[in-house]
């Protein structure tokens, strides 16, 4: 059966205690979110696999995607984030600055099949050392998330996000997590990464769009099966003295 299951809030503080992982208890109504790849490397920073694939489709596809603002706000950029994927659990996708060391802002979409897999949404940290996932306080707006069957999709905004640990330098470049895992209705399981992203400027959606690189001219410089124009002229000074002797 699909459920189509949208959560609606202006602005959201999510924080759960260390020793309670439950969902929050968020008002839903029935609507319709729409994820597709328009925009990519033009207008937004996308990131998906396998390569390439249609979150808007029916086959398999982890897809997120981030629009910053421009300019950067004082506080650091405003981010506004899509995610799908499928999973009887959550999708899940991280920020970091470093992924083998650090932390991670994760965000979680997720269903809750002890509720009939209606759709929750989570904030929280993960250590890169050791993949644990703590409770963390994270400002969060206009959530809106979408459960139909095994696909998860979501999108939301993350105002003042700043890979930089000073406020006078305000850096946009972040490794992209992308990833599922496990929810039994209380507790969240580890977050397994499907997708890393390596450095990106989330400013820039064409930061990782590969460039063509310019043809090269193969005709400049010495190249042994061309004549060169003294040859040329010496070979016309051999003729002409040949043509002489005969004479």
């Amino acid at each position: 059966m699909e459920r189509g299951l949208i959560l609606l809030v202006a602005a959201l503080m999510i924080y759960v205690s260390p020793g309670v992982q439950g969902t929050a208890h968020l008002s839903f109504v029935n609507t319709t979110v729409n994820i597709t790849r328009h925009g990519c490397g033009v207008t937004k920073l996308c990131v998906e696999t396998p390569n390439d694939c249609d979150p808007a489709g029916n086959t398999s596809c982890l897809f997120g995607s981030v629009v910053s603002t421009t300019p950067v706000a004082s506080n650091g950029a405003n981010l506004s984030i899509q995610l799908r994927g499928d999973s009887n659990g959550y999708v899940a996708l991280g920020l970091t600055v470093n992924a083998s060391e650090g932390t991670t802002m994760l965000f979680i979409c997720g269903q809750n099949n002890s509720d009939n897999g209606t759709f929750f949404f989570r904030t929280m940290q993960r250590n890169n050392t050791d993949n644990m996932l703590s409770a963390t306080e994270r400002r969060v707006r206009e959530i809106r998330g979408m459960v139909e069957g095994s696909v998860i999709k979501c999108e939301f905004d993350v105002p003042d996000v700043n890979a930089s640990n000073t406020r006078t330098s305000h850096v946009t470049t972040f490794s992209i997590l992308l990833g599922t895992g496990s929810f039994d209705g209380n507790v969240v399981g580890p977050f397994n990464i499907t997708l890393n992203s390596g450095p990106l400027n989330l400013a820039n959606p064409a930061s990782n769009v590969p460039t063509t690189p310019a043809p090269t001219n193969t005709t400049t410089g010495n190249n042994s099966g061309a004549v060169q124009p003294h040859a040329v002229l010496l070979l016309l000074s051999v003729l002409t003295l040949s043509v002489m002797l005969r004479a």
